[in-house]
């Protein structure tokens, strides 16, 4: 729409020309009609008085602070055109330095330009044609002086969500090319409801899928399933607005929310994600694992979800101090250690939580609580806090490999995708066991290390992202990696992986992914993302039995685990070593695994361990309650 803006405005000399030679005639015309007219409305620009009630109705809408609309009368109506501005052709200039001049907008033209939102900027013009040449062209100015901003603005807010559009697409293709919506009839209410939410809908359908002996259960098989819907409609969700500045003085406003799904266990626990791609759907996905994920560490501790549609990327240092401050203005009305406790995640990392924790304590004037999780621990925080869930999935990946392949760690080549908190925490344990990481990804491409990272490539990759906040790309001249863009770990045909370390972000290995991955002798895939694998994805490693499959809930719950340690801290007013965190969290992923090997049974895998025994401990729970009966 813009475009077409700008090329009519080119062609406002030819307008010019055919106003200059018939400026006699108007004129001629224009004080007949006034004659005939019972009032005129000489205001400034009051073009836009008959033009504003029509473009109203599109969301490109004529703004003049200075005028009071007042509905056009049945008849005819003229205007007063006064100068404005000292700027144009000569032709122009000419014209305005006219004390007087009129046009003849009558009502019937005026209907002429009415624009709904199914029509475009050029069937606008097309319409303003029609018009005699002093109007379209008066119509045209006013509408370009005050729409530019709008136009640009609409046109900006279309891209974006025709690409949110294309991602929902995907992902709902996705999730209708792998679950089968005539397998869990019981499910079908969920599903029509919330059609627009199929990541919410992905985590659901595989979590039955792991779970279906129990829906046949003789004896227990109603009360699993009437536990699992009971389970799938969160508690409690929360939504508001966050208004924030940005350097240049201008208010921006985001959402925000925290979805208390389960607090069966516990108070609600989990983290908080900054990033544009979140909403309701999304954090109902995240709260649903999370009910399965707290259940396997052993702790008392329900699940949840929160977040924002802020982008931290790009924003200063004060723009996203006074976000957090304004998001933890409004959240601090809902959480409290034995209510709910957030903790960090995409986007929110050791400096937002900080904020967080300080606008937390000035407005409720308590200190040393642990209402918030991922603190620094100068004032509160845990040891070995950031580095838990990265450090948590390759002790998971240890286990499981010693158990099932009898081998170690040593020599292996291990991909991680992503470049965060947990990929930067996954690839430095696994350097410690002398693995090799042969990559790292953020979402512009992949750094490839085809002879293994060593320490000092990751501590660039760390300072770049903690400090300097910049993408992989710029890293290739100060590491020992060759930097490829525009794919992804798990698109790379000539990498050579023996186990995947997807670290990213939610279904970011999809059904060619994870083909390519069983191609190229991949042994095993531990999740240290919340479920980064897609259905279809699923389904293939679910076709390979000999690859070792851990899903996040298990694999990465390392990070919640350690959270849960914190505020057990934080209520016995004490502090641990970083070595008594250390051991605490090694077994605590050691039991998470012996739980999904024990409901895994004889023929079960272990991704249908590690659902089951999350489930049933919820289920129990439940009926003990009496909530579920």
């Amino acid at each position: 729409c813009a475009v077409n803006l700008y090329d009519c405005c080119g062609s406002l000399r030819q307008l010019f020309h055919c106003i200059a030679s018939k400026k006699k005639q108007e004129r001629l015309e224009l004080k007949q009609e006034q004659d005939a007219c019972s009032h005129t409305l000489p205001t400034k620009f009051d073009v836009a008085s008959g033009l504003e009630p029509h473009f109203q109705q599109t969301s490109i809408a004529i703004r003049n602070p200075h005028h009071k609309h007042q509905a056009p009368e049945p008849e005819a109506n003229t205007t007063h055109l006064q100068q404005t501005s000292s700027s144009g052709t000569a032709e122009f200039s000419e014209l305005a330095s006219e004390q007087q001049q009129y046009t003849d907008i009558s009502c019937h033209n005026l209907r002429s330009l009415k624009i709904n939102s199914n029509q475009n900027m050029m069937a606008t013009f097309h319409q303003l044609r029609r018009l005699k040449p002093t109007t379209a062209l008066i119509a045209l100015i006013i509408f370009i002086m005050n729409n530019l901003q709008s136009i640009h603005a609409t046109t900006t807010t279309t891209k974006m969500a025709a690409a949110a559009t294309t991602n929902t697409i995907t992902q709902a293709n996705n999730l209708q090319s792998c679950t089968n919506p005539t397998k869990f009839d019981f499910l079908n209410d969920l599903r029509s409801k919330y059609p627009h939410q199929p990541v919410f809908l992905q985590a659901v359908e595989e979590m039955a899928l792991s779970i279906e002996p129990l829906f046949s259960d003789p004896i227990n098989g109603n009360f699993y399933k009437k536990a699992f819907l009971y389970l799938t409609e969160p508690e409690r969700t929360i939504s508001f607005h966050v208004p924030w500045m940005d350097d240049q003085g201008v208010q921006h406003v985001n959402r925000g929310w925290r979805v208390e799904f389960s607090s069966a266990l516990g108070p609600y626990k989990g983290g908080l994600r900054f990033h544009p791609t979140v909403d309701d759907g999304i954090l109902k996905f995240l709260g649903f694992e999370q009910i399965f994920k707290n259940s396997l560490t052993g702790l008392p501790l329900g699940g949840g979800k929160g977040g924002s549609d802020f982008d931290p990327k790009g924003k200063s240092e004060g723009e996203i101090r006074r976000f957090c401050e304004s998001f933890m203005t409004e959240l601090c009305r809902y959480i409290d250690a034995s209510t709910d406790v957030p903790a960090g995640d995409i986007g929110v990392g050791g400096r937002e939580i900080g904020y967080m924790y300080g606008t937390y304590k000035r407005l409720a004037n308590k200190h040393g609580e642990g209402v918030l999780t991922g603190k620094s621990p100068l004032f509160g925080g845990i040891h070995l806090r950031p580095e838990a869930t990265g450090f948590g999935t390759v002790y998971m990946a240890q286990h499981a490999i010693e158990d099932k392949l009898k081998r170690s760690l040593e020599g292996t080549r291990c991909a991680v995708s992503g470049s965060g908190n947990v990929a930067q925490f996954a690839s430095k344990m696994l350097i410690q066991l002398g693995a090799k990481v042969v990559c790292v990804s953020d979402s512009n491409g992949v750094l490839v290390f085809e002879e293994g990272m060593t320490n000092s490539d990751l501590e660039q990759i760390i300072l770049a992202k903690t400090v300097e906040r910049a993408r992989l790309s710029a890293l290739e001249t100060r590491v020992s990696g060759k930097y490829i863009p525009d794919h992804s770990p798990w698109t790379l045909p000539t990498l050579n992986v023996d186990f995947a370390f997807p670290c990213a972000t939610q279904n970011e290995i999809d059904g060619k992914g994870a083909n390519l991955l069983i191609q190229k002798g991949a042994m095993g895939v531990f999740e240290g993302a919340n479920l980064p694998v897609t259905t279809e994805g699923q389904e293939v490693l679910r076709a390979h039995r000999d690859v070792l499959y851990i899903p996040g809930k298990a694999a990465n719950a390392g990070g919640v685990g350690v959270s849960g340690l914190e505020m057990s801290q934080n209520a016995s007013r004490t502090y641990w070593k970083r070595e008594k965190v250390d051991a605490m969290l090694k077994d605590m992923m050691a039991g998470i695994y012996q739980q999904m090997k024990d409901n895994a049974g004889e023929d079960g895998t272990l991704e249908e361990g590690c659902n089951r025994a999350g489930f049933l401990k919820v289920a129990q729970a439940l009926k003990e309650l009496g909530w579920v009966y």
